[in-house]
C-alpha cells in the first residue's frame, strides 16, 4: 500500500509540512536518519552560535508582528510553540533549536520514523519506491525531499583532500595555539571559524575569490553577517590577520606544514606561495543526490548545488517529487530568505496549500471583498503592515487582489510570485479579469549603495529623508489579461508603518481606482 506522502527528513521544513499534513488527517510518513528532529543542528554550526535572530522583546502585542523578529520558530496552530520561549539570547545556541524542534515534533504529533536512513529512491509507476538501510521498502504517491544540504561543497583544488573540513575538524581553539591557519571560504562558516580562533592562532588568513558581500548592504542574510565579522576589524587594524582576495591554486603538504600557492586578484593574478600549519576548507554545502537511482535523478541548478524547481517547488523533471526547506532556494539563490527557517517556513506553508489544491481539490484560501475600492485599500494596507510572510519572503511570496469580470474583488494571501501567472491562467482562483500582486521589496540596485553613506544618492529632499525607495517597502503590480500594466510603490517609512492617509492610503486608492476603472466601473 502506498502512502499519499513520504517526507525524507525531519528537520524544520519536514516537521512543519508534516504538522500540516497531520492536521489534515493525511496519509503520510516522515523518515529521518538521525535519532532526533533537526539532527543537523546537533553538529552545526560547529561553534554552536546561531546567526538567526531571536528578538524576545519587540514591543508588539500581535504574534504575527513578533514573527518578523523571530527567525527560528516554525508555524503551527499552537500559539505557545515559539522558539522565543527557549532562549532570551539574540543569537541563541544551536542546542536551544534542537530542544525546540524536539518539542515541536512531540506537541504536533507528527509521525516520524527516526534512525531510518534512506538509501535508494526509485520511480514506481506513478509514484516512488523508497528503500531504507534495513532493506524495508515503502511506497508513496508523492515524495517530499526535506533533507537539507549536508554534502560539503568542496572546491576543485589539487590537494584539497589534505585540508581539514569544516564539517569534521576539531573546533577547539586551543588546538590552534600559536599556529598559522588558512581558512578557505568567504561565507559565515569561514568567518565564524576565523573569529573563534583569533585568541589562540598566531596568524589567520581567510581566502576566496571575488568581492566580499556584507549582509547589511546586500540584505541577503546568507552573506557575511556582522556577528561574524570581527575578523575584518582585526585585519584592517593590522592585527596579524588578513583577507586574501584570490583563489587557492593547490594545497601541498611539506615537512613543516603546508605550502599553498594563492593567485591574487588585486595584483593581476600574481601567484605567491604561502605557508601554514593548518588549512581548513569552509566552502558551504550542496544537495546530495546519491539516494536517487536513474529513474528519478532531479535536475540541478546553481553549479549543481540545488534542485531545479517549478514555482510550486516540484522537480522540473520528476513529477510528484517536491522539495521543502533550504532546498527550495535555488530559483532565488542569494536573493531571498528561502534558504533559512524564517523564510522557508512560509514557502512550506505555500507548498502545503499547493498540494491541497493540486491533489485534493481544495481551493487556495481567499477573502471576499465586495466591489468597493476602499475595501481593497484596507486589505492591502492591513497586510503590508502586519504580515510576517511578506516581510520575510520579500519578492518571493505575494498577496493577490483578484478582480472578477463583474468587478467583484477577492484577496488571496502568500502565493509564490513565480506561480501567479500559471495559477491565474489555469483557473486556480476562478475567473479573473485583472489582478494585482502585492509584495514587500527592496528597491532596484539597493545593494549597490552604502546605506551608511549619507551622500549616496542624495538627489532630492525625498532622498535626504531616506525615502528614495531603496529600503523595504510595499509594491503593487497590476496585470490585465495576463499582461503587466503598471506598478505602484508605497513610500517607505522608517518604522515600516505604511498607514498614513496622505502618503500611503490616498496614493494607493488613486492607483487602484484608475486600474479598476479600466476593467469595470467601480464603487468608490
Amino acid at each position: 500500500m502506498a502512502h499519499d506522502y513520504l517526507i525524507i527528513g525531519a528537520g524544520p521544513a519536514g516537521l512543519q509540512l508534516a504538522a500540516s499534513l497531520e492536521r489534515d488527517g493525511a496519509d503520510y510518513v516522515v523518515l529521518e536518519r538521525g535519532s532526533v528532529p533537526g539532527a543537523f543542528f546537533t553538529r552545526f554550526p560547529r561553534h554552536r552560535r546561531l546567526i538567526s535572530i531571536n528578538k524576545v522583546h519587540t514591543g508588539y502585542g500581535d504574534p504575527e508582528l513578533r514573527l518578523r523578529m523571530d527567525w527560528n520558530s516554525l508555524l503551527s496552530d499552537d500559539p505557545e510553540l515559539l522558539f522565543t520561549r527557549y532562549s532570551r539570547r539574540y543569537f541563541p545556541s544551536a542546542d536551544n533549536l534542537v530542544d525546540y524542534l524536539s518539542d515541536y515534533a512531540l506537541r504536533t504529533g507528527v509521525r516520524v520514523r527516526y534512525d531510518t536512513t534512506v538509501e535508494k529512491v526509485s520511480r514506481d509507476g506513478g509514484g516512488f519506491t523508497v528503500t531504507d538501510h534495513t532493506g524495508r521498502v515503502r511506497r508513496a504517491r508523492r515524495l517530499v525531499v526535506a533533507t537539507g544540504m549536508f554534502r560539503p561543497n568542496l572546491p576543485s583544488v589539487p590537494g584539497v583532500e589534505l585540508a581539514e573540513r569544516y564539517d569534521t575538524f576539531d573546533p577547539d581553539p586551543e588546538s590552534f595555539t600559536g599556529q598559522r591557519v588558512l581558512i578557505v571560504g568567504r561565507g559565515n562558516s569561514a568567518f565564524e571559524t576565523a573569529d573563534s580562533l583569533m585568541e589562540t592562532a598566531a596568524v589567520i588568513h581567510v581566502v576566496g575569490a571575488g568581492s566580499l558581500r556584507l549582509a547589511w548592504r546586500s540584505h541577503y542574510v546568507g552573506h557575511l553577517r556582522a556577528v561574524n565579522n570581527n575578523f575584518l576589524d582585526s585585519y584592517q587594524l593590522k592585527s596579524q590577520n588578513a583577507l586574501l582576495d584570490g583563489r587557492v591554486v593547490e594545497i601541498r603538504r611539506e615537512a613543516d606544514g603546508f605550502c599553498v600557492p594563492v593567485s591574487f586578484e588585486r595584483v593581476d593574478e600574481v601567484v605567491k606561495d604561502l605557508r601554514y600549519d593548518r588549512v581548513i576548507v569552509a566552502t558551504g554545502f550542496r544537495f546530495d543526490t546519491s539516494i536517487f537511482d536513474d529513474t528519478c535523478v532531479p535536475d540541478l541548478i546553481v553549479d549543481g548545488r540545488f534542485p531545479a524547481l517549478t514555482p510550486v517547488s516540484e522537480s522540473v523533471n520528476v513529477p510528484h517529487m517536491y522539495f521543502a526547506g533550504t532546498l527550495m532556494q535555488g530559483p532565488d539563490f542569494k536573493k531571498s530568505t528561502t534558504g533559512f527557517i524564517h523564510g522557508f517556513r512560509y514557502s512550506v506553508r505555500a507548498l502545503h496549500r499547493a498540494l491541497r489544491r493540486r491533489h485534493h481539490g481544495e481551493a487556495w484560501p481567499v477573502t471576499e471583498l465586495g466591489d468597493a475600492v476602499e475595501r481593497a485599500v484596507d486589505a492591502i494596507i492591513t497586510r503590508v503592515n502586519r504580515s510576517s510572510a511578506l516581510w520575510q519572503q520579500f519578492a518571493v511570496l505575494g498577496d493577490l487582489l483578484l478582480v472578477a469580470p463583474d468587478g467583484t474583488l477577492r484577496y488571496a494571501e502568500e502565493v509564490p510570485v513565480r506561480h501567479v501567472p500559471d495559477a491565474v491562467r489555469t483557473g486556480d482562483f476562478g475567473e479573473v479579469a485583472a489582478y494585482a500582486v502585492i509584495t514587500l521589496e527592496y528597491g532596484a540596485h539597493h545593494d549597490q549603495v552604502d546605506p551608511f553613506d549619507v551622500t549616496a544618492g542624495r538627489k532630492s529632499q525625498q532622498d535626504v529623508a531616506g525615502l528614495d525607495g531603496r529600503y523595504l517597502h510595499p509594491v503593487v503590480r497590476w496585470y490585465r489579461a495576463g499582461e503587466f500594466v503598471g506598478e505602484h510603490h508605497i513610500t517607505e517609512n522608517l518604522e515600516n508603518e505604511w498607514d498614513s492617509e496622505e502618503f500611503h492610503r490616498a496614493p494607493l486608492h488613486t492607483f487602484l481606482t484608475d486600474r479598476l476603472g479600466s476593467v469595470v466601473p467601480v464603487t468608490p
